[in-house]
C-alpha cells in the first residue's frame, strides 16, 4: 500500500472512530478492506482507494469503518471482570440502592456476548435482585454488529468461546449449527449504535460502565477526553471496567485502580472516601 493511501485512510478513520493505526498496521487495512472492494466488484483494493479519494461516499466511508473498528468478542471474556462484578460491584449496589435501580453500559458490545455475559450474571441472580429495574445498554459504532447483537445468534465456535456448557443449554436453543440466546436475556439489553467521539449526555447516568479493549485503539488524548466524559456519566460511587491492556495512569485523575482488581476502576472521590474510612 502506498504511504499517500495508508495516510488518507489513517485519518479517516480517526477524524470517524478515534481509532489509530501505526504503520505496522497496513497488513490489517488491507486484510479488512480487500473483501470491501472484492463486494463491490473491484479488482483491487487500490480501486476501492481511489473511489474513496474521488467521492467521499458516507455509505463507503461508513462500510470502511465499521469493517476496521469491528473487534472479536466472547462470552466472559478474561473471566476477572465477570467475577469481580458478580462478587464485589453488585453486592455493593444491591446494599447500597435504595431505589433499586442499575444502569449498566457496555460501551463497545460488538456482537453481544459482554453484555449477555452481564444479563447471564443477573438473571441467575433473580431471587435476590426481585423487584430490582435493571437496565443494559450496549452501544458500538458498527448497526451491523448491532444487528447480530439483537438477534443474538452464535455459531459453535462463538458459543464454545468462554461459555460453560451448563450455561449453554440453560439459556440458549440449538437451531441447526446455530445457538439462539433466550428472549428472556435479550430482553434484558438494548441496544444502541453510539460512537464514543460524541457526547454522553442523552444516554443518562450509568453505575457501572464497561469500557474494555477499546480505548488501546486510540490516541492518548481520545483516551483522557473518552474517560474524563465517562466519569461524567457516573454517581460518585460508579465503576468503571477497561481491559487487562488498559489503564487510566496518565490519562486522567478521575478514576483511581482499585488494588489487587484488575480492570477495576472507582471514582477518584469514592476512593478518597474509602481511604480515610479506613
Amino acid at each position: 500500500m502506498r504511504k499517500e493511501d495508508f495516510e488518507l485512510l489513517s485519518k479517516i478513520l480517526k477524524e470517524r472512530s478515534g481509532l489509530v493505526l501505526s504503520e505496522d498496521k497496513v497488513y490489517l487495512l488491507e486484510s479488512r478492506l480487500t473483501p470491501i472492494a472484492r463486494k463491490k466488484g473491484m479488482e483491487t483494493l487500490d480501486d476501492l482507494i481511489n473511489e474513496i479519494r474521488l467521492r467521499r461516499k458516507e455509505d463507503l466511508l461508513r462500510e470502511v469503518t465499521d469493517a476496521m473498528t469491528t473487534n472479536e468478542s466472547f462470552f466472559f471474556r478474561d473471566n476477572t471482570p465477570f467475577d469481580l462484578f458478580k462478587e464485589d460491584v453488585l453486592p455493593a449496589l444491591m446494599k447500597n440502592r435504595a431505589n433499586k435501580r442499575l444502569r449498566i453500559w457496555c460501551a463497545a458490545a460488538s456482537t453481544g456476548q459482554e453484555p449477555y455475559s452481564l444479563g447471564i450474571i443477573l438473571k441467575e441472580m433473580e431471587t435476590q435482585l426481585s423487584g430490582w429495574k435493571i437496565e443494559i445498554i450496549g452501544t458500538d459504532l458498527s448497526q451491523d454488529v448491532l444487528d447480530k447483537a439483537k438477534a443474538g445468534i452464535y455459531s459453535q465456535f462463538e458459543v464454545q468461546r468462554g461459555l460453560p456448557i451448563k450455561l449453554l443449554m440453560k439459556y440458549f436453543t440449538q437451531a441447526g449449527e446455530m445457538w439462539q440466546i433466550s428472549e428472556d436475556i435479550r430482553n434484558m439489553v438494548t441496544y444502541k449504535p453510539y460512537n464514543l467521539l460524541d457526547s454522553f449526555g442523552m444516554l443518562g447516568k450509568f453505575d457501572v460502565i464497561f469500557c474494555r479493549n477499546v480505548l488501546i485503539y486510540f490516541h492518548q488524548d481520545t483516551k483522557a477526553d473518552v474517560l474524563n466524559r465517562l466519569r461524567e456519566q457516573m454517581p460518585e460511587d460508579g465503576t468503571l471496567f477497561l481491559g487487562a491492556a488498559e489503564t487510566v495512569l496518565g490519562l486522567t485523575d478521575k478514576f483511581k485502580p482499585v488494588s489487587g482488581k484488575r480492570g477495576l476502576y472507582k471514582t477518584s472521590e469514592y476512593m478518597t472516601q474509602a481511604l480515610k474510612a479506613g
